[in-house]
């Protein structure tokens, strides 16, 4: 088989996928996943749209300024403004990209541009040779491609090449499209558009139809070189091409893909773990890869062929993905040695400034559980912030609740400046014991918080089993979410929602 295709991994998770609703995150959060990003070894990172905030614009600085290797990328209209804010971004990177577009179904003509398609035409080329003033590195995708007229998306593409692109993107911005008929669209592109073979031909897939994967493969056997794709799939509406399914899937079948990626596989359930964290969006226990499911066999036929041999019903080992055969690791005896390297087997890093606090959490959670898991001490490395001073911190909690009564709690708070704030809520029961903890929290730290979701997620197995707590906030107008992890669920609760009042009096220092 010839391997000499490489094709370009291009992760727009930071960009794309943080646009599905509550997937919004902080600096210091992207700033992470970047790095896993890079440590994956992903080609190209779209790092944001600098132009849409100012909280965008310095996402996208501090990415470039920070991470070295793959390409950053920013996104851009074709129009001055943003082109020179993706520009101001990325110029502290060597290797950046501008990426621009313009929409050009008949659709979006009429309904949102209000453009004619010889405006559109001269758009695209504008935006392109604007761009290309700034930097070499120019990527140009034509939105809604799926839906647009074929020969007048060939005229919008040779424009681009004409102004300088050097990567052109074919979307299927709204899922629309099937497998061979997105094909078919590759192969009359590059057939029959002006020096196709001196610009790359990237695809980038929505999932309404559930077809993403599919179709970017099917872009890809039709000569497409790049592939965009976000960790988990996540992105609008139903998602966005998974990273860690269409290459897999390049990978498992490559007796009969002609290409391959540089992608370090090893290091997709770690990622995974980490942007379903950060995001708040857990992965589905069925989702193909990297679900707790994924390499779970309960039928018994099933079981009968693993214990005979794996391939049986197992087409890729979990190890192959980063997912551990271990099951009980480690025990209320177990030293720091050992915890860092179970960590590090998991697939994760610990910075010096967080490994204390990790190992200490570790500590009390063997002495509240008997057994340990992999997952155990994965939630307390991606919950691990050593090196982020906190305002406030839970220094002790006590609930009761009566069904004809209510519930009360309470609560002591350690403030950063070293005072200890205690409340009670007896005289003024909730309804339950969660409604009674965050009373107390917004009682004693001062805030009025409008709580929009609030979700709860078992991290291990058992009865003594690890939850996992996400809330979401609506604090003046902005969204903020926050995780606790606590063998007392309550305790996740209370844990989830100071750090969401930590987060915010962080966004208003900084501000």
């Amino acid at each position: 088989m010839n391997k000499s295709k490489e094709i370009i991994i291009f992760d727009t998770t930071l960009r794309d996928g943080e646009q599905a609703p509550g997937c919004s995150m902080t600096l210091g959060e992207k700033l992470k996943i970047a790095h896993a990003l890079k440590d994956l070894n992903v080609n190209v990172i779209e790092a944001g749209f600098a132009a849409a905030s100012p909280g965008d614009f310095e996402s996208v600085k501090a990415i470039a300024s920070e991470i070295e290797g793959p390409t950053i990328c920013c996104l851009a209209r074709c129009n001055e403004g943003d082109i020179e804010k993706a520009q101001q971004a990325l110029e502290v990177s060597p290797n950046g990209r501008i990426h621009v577009f313009v929409a050009t179904s008949e659709i979006h003509l009429k309904h949102k541009l209000n453009m004619a398609k010889d405006e559109v035409i001269k758009a695209a080329y504008n935006g392109v040779k604007m761009a290309k003033e700034y930097c070499e590195n120019v990527e140009f995708s034509p939105e809604d491609a799926s839906r647009t007229d074929h020969d007048f998306l060939t005229e919008v593409v040779n424009a681009a090449i004409e102004a300088g692109a050097t990567t052109i993107n074919i979307p299927d911005t709204v899922g629309y499209t099937i497998p061979y008929e997105f094909g078919e669209l590759f192969k009359h592109l590059i057939t029959n558009c002006n020096n196709a073979e001196d610009v790359i031909f990237s695809v980038h897939c929505h999932d309404d139809l559930g077809l993403s994967v599919a179709n970017s493969l099917a872009a890809l056997e039709s000569g497409a070189q790049q592939v965009e794709c976000t960790i988990n799939g996540i992105g609008e509406r139903a998602g966005n091409t998974s990273l860690e399914e269409v290459c897999m899937a390049i990978r498992t079948r490559k007796e009969y893909f002609d290409f391959y990626t540089s992608i370090d596989s090893t290091k997709l359930y770690p990622t995974s773990r980490l942007v379903s964290t950060i995001t708040g969006m857990h992965v589905p226990r069925n989702k193909a890869i990297v679900g707790d499911n994924a390499f779970s066999h309960e039928a018994g036929i099933h079981q009968h062929g693993m214990l005979r041999h794996a391939s049986t019903y197992e087409i890729m080992k979990p190890q192959d993905v980063g997912i551990g055969r271990s099951n009980l690791v480690l025990g209320k005896h177990s030293g720091r040695h050992a915890f860092l390297d179970r960590v590090k087997e998991l697939g994760y890093e610990l910075s010096n400034e967080d490994l204390d606090p990790a190992f200490g959490e570790f500590k009390k959670l063997a002495d509240r559980k008997k057994d340990i898991f992999d997952s155990d001490i994965e939630a307390i490395v991606l919950s691990a912030d050593g090196g982020t001073l906190s305002t406030w911190e839970l220094i002790d909690l006590e609930t009761s609740s009566g069904s004809s009564w209510g519930a009360c709690a309470e609560l002591k708070l350690k403030h950063f400046d070293g005072s200890t704030h205690e409340v009670s809520t007896a005289e003024q029961p909730s309804s339950g014991p969660i409604e009674s903890v965050f009373n107390a929290i917004e009682e004693i730290t001062g805030y009025n918080l409008e709580l929009t979701n609030f979700e709860i997620h078992s991290v291990s197995v058992g009865e003594d089993a690890q939850g996992e707590v996400t809330v979401t906030v609506s604090y003046e107008g902005q969204d903020f979410r926050g995780h606790g992890i606590s063998t007392d669920i309550i305790e996740s609760g209370a844990l989830a929602y100071l750090e969401v009042i930590n987060r915010i009096e962080r966004n208003r220092n900084r501000h």
